[in-house]
C-alpha cells in the first residue's frame, strides 16, 4: 500500500445531489401522471350486480343516498336534479343510488326524470 500525503488527497464527494435530482424528477412524474378524482358528493354504497357492464365509463351522474337526498357536484335537492338533467343532454344519465334506497323513492325519481326529458338512465352497480 502506498502512502499519499494529506495535501495531495482528493476529498471524497458523496453522490447525493444526483440522487436528490432523480427523486424530484420521479416525484414530478408521478404527480403529473396521477388521476385526481373529485370525491363523491354523498357517501353511498352501490348495490351489487352479477351482470357485467356495458363497457362505458361512468360519467358525472346524479347521486342519491339511502334517505333520498340527491346531489350533483355541489348542488343538492331539486337543483341537483335540474343540473343533472341539463348535463346529460341527449345522452345517458348515470344514477348512483345507495343500496339502502327504497324502491318506491327510486321509482318516483325515474318518473320525474322521464318527465324532465331524460331518455335513458343507467343505474351504476358494483360486481362482487
Amino acid at each position: 500500500m502506498r502512502f499519499v500525503p494529506a495535501s495531495r488527497r482528493r476529498p471524497v464527494r458523496e453522490a447525493v445531489v444526483p440522487m436528490i435530482n432523480v427523486v424530484f424528477l420521479l416525484l414530478i412524474f408521478f404527480l403529473m401522471s396521477a388521476v385526481i378524482a373529485a370525491p363523491p358528493p354523498l357517501d353511498v354504497s352501490l348495490p351489487a350486480s352479477e351482470a357485467g357492464g356495458d363497457g362505458r365509463a361512468p360519467g358525472d351522474g346524479l347521486t342519491i343516498d339511502a334517505g333520498g337526498t340527491m346531489a350533483f357536484g355541489d348542488l343538492r335537492g331539486d337543483a341537483a336534479l335540474d343540473a343533472a338533467v341539463t348535463a346529460s343532454g341527449e345522452g345517458v344519465l348515470d344514477l348512483r343510488a345507495d343500496a339502502g334506497l327504497e324502491a318506491v323513492k327510486l321509482a318516483r325519481l325515474l318518473v320525474r326524470l322521464a318527465e324532465a326529458g331524460v331518455l335513458e338512465t343507467r343505474l351504476l352497480t358494483v360486481t362482487p
